[in-house]
């Protein structure tokens, strides 16, 4: 037996202007990939132990990320998906292919990647060959997509901790087809909702409890709930359920059943964004700390530049101190700090630099507390995320960490891979969506989610949608009526 597995991960916001091109991308293939410490090692190293449990040799092809951003210049879209399928003809006959897609990859001209990329890979192999996926529940599931594959397994956690899992769930279906049975019959649910859902609360939490349990990976083979990406703008924009099982009209009935339990907790299930002035407020009246803050808008997860100043601007107006931010990112500034070196000080302009959404810079005299060069911090516990060069900088009675690499703040090691102890800060302000609930939790005091302007807004009655054109909730009360 001969497996393929490849990559090919990165999420698009249609609103953002910070370009994706093929520079953008961290490529690793073959054993390199297997070795090498970026954010898709842990999914990369399931697959090639499960294989290894199955007495399978493999290949490994492209494994290619890129932070989101504006959507993927379409000539080096088309160059990366030539090399993973160069890749896959190379090791040409294989039993089954395993790929990790995003599912909300677009180009300038393809607002269906992943459907695109898979379609092919099944040129390539065949109709007979299995073509399984794992994918981030932020995605965009098209007919494209299921049409071209056996098996999609979107992740159930937000934050994105169960990526090895769905190796598991593909293991298991793959173990059947190649064993004679049929592929499993899919079937999805539109939830006519826009939205985002961290599966850490309430009822989400539950509901995601329940997917797990009614997946028995016998009748019911795999259950997904595709959450969408609600600022990609495509046809198939918004969130749906994906059953895949023995029996067709189980799939469906149940997909639709499931569809309208996230409907009927549509107005309960979406996190609520403090002010500004409320977070700070929060602050102030916290008897010990840390607080946590997560700047949503500016999550560099998302598309976001990581470098608005909307709450820095903020606590320093209120002159709070004992705060510390991260990560803004800040390649020119990381320079000055680097040329003065560590107890040099910068009159440093922070932020603001990169987009409207990035608001005003904030001028303010610092003093360089550390540098690092090609830092890392852990990201979703166990996968590690690269920083570049990096630096801290106080002033104004704040802590500032900046990066050389636009990423999000996945983790406490933004921090203290610098020295910083989160331990004794007031508040820690974190541009992050969610994914910095797997790090944080267990040392905050209180997690609030602050919403400022951003390429993430949080109004998604109101996002400027240009292809989507179908009725949704929250802009439309009744979408079906």
């Amino acid at each position: 037996m001969h497996l393929f597995f490849g990559a090919l991960v990165t999420e698009s916001n249609s609103f953002s202007n910070i370009p994706t091109s093929r520079a953008s991308f961290i490529e690793y293939s073959g054993p390199e990939a297997l070795t090498a410490e970026f954010l898709l090692s842990d999914v990369v190293r399931r697959f090639a132990a499960r294989a290894a449990e199955l007495g399978a040799t493999t290949s490994i092809g492209l494994c290619a990320y890129a932070a989101p951003g504006a959507p993927v210049v379409h000539a080096d879209y088309l160059a990366l998906r030539a090399r993973l399928l160069e890749d896959l003809e190379r090791a040409l006959p294989v039993s089954a292919v395993f790929l990790f897609l995003h599912g909300a990859m677009l180009s300038d001209a393809c607002l269906d990647c992943e459907g695109d990329v898979l379609r092919v890979v099944r040129e390539a192999v065949g109709a007979n060959t299995p073509v399984l996926v794992v994918l981030d529940p932020h995605a965009h599931l098209t007919r494209e997509m299921i049409e071209h594959s056996d098996l999609l397994a979107f992740m159930k956690e937000y934050p994105h901790t169960d990526g090895a899992k769905r190796v598991d769930d593909l293991f298991g279906a793959a173990r059947s087809m190649l064993a004679g049975q049929p592929r499993p019959a899919a079937a999805v649910a539109d939830c006519h909702i826009v939205g985002i859902w961290p599966t850490q609360l309430a009822p989400i939490r539950t509901f995601t409890d329940k997917l797990e349990s009614l997946q028995d990976g016998e009748r019911i083979v795999s259950i997904s709930f595709v959450h969408g990406f609600p600022w990609g703008d495509t046809r198939d924009t918004g969130g749906r359920v994906l059953v895949y099982a023995r029996e067709r009209g189980s799939a469906q009935s149940l997909a639709d059943a499931l569809a309208q339990e996230i409907w009927a907790m549509r107005t309960v299930s979406q996190p609520r964004l403090l002010t500004v002035d409320e977070a700070l407020e929060a602050v102030e009246s916290a008897p010990d700390g840390p607080v946590v803050l997560a700047d949503f808008a500016d999550n560099a997860g998302g598309g976001a530049p990581a470098d608005s100043t909307f709450v820095l601007r903020a606590v320093l107006e209120r002159g709070l101190t004992n705060v510390a931010f991260a990560i803004f990112y800040d390649p020119l500034l990381v320079d000055f700090c680097r040329q003065v070196g560590v107890g040099g000080r910068v009159r440093a302009r922070i932020g603001g630099k990169l987009s409207p959404f990035s608001g005003a810079p904030v001028d303010l005299e610092v003093e360089v507390k550390g540098l690092a060069h090609q830092a890392t911090q852990r990201a979703f516990g166990t996968a590690t995320d690269r920083l570049g060069d990096t630096a801290w900088v106080c002033g104004g009675g704040v802590d500032v960490i900046l990066s050389s690499v636009r990423t999000q703040c996945f983790d406490p090691t933004a921090f203290t891979h610098l020295g910083l102890d989160c331990s004794t800060r007031r508040a820690l302000v974190v541009k992050s969506m969610n994914h910095f609930q797997t790090g944080f939790a267990p040392i905050a005091r209180r997690i609030f989610s602050v919403g400022t302007p951003g390429a993430l807004s949080a109004d998604f009655g109101y996002l400027p949608y240009r292809i989507f054109d179908k009725p949704y909730w929250p802009r439309n009360a009744d979408p079906v009526a």
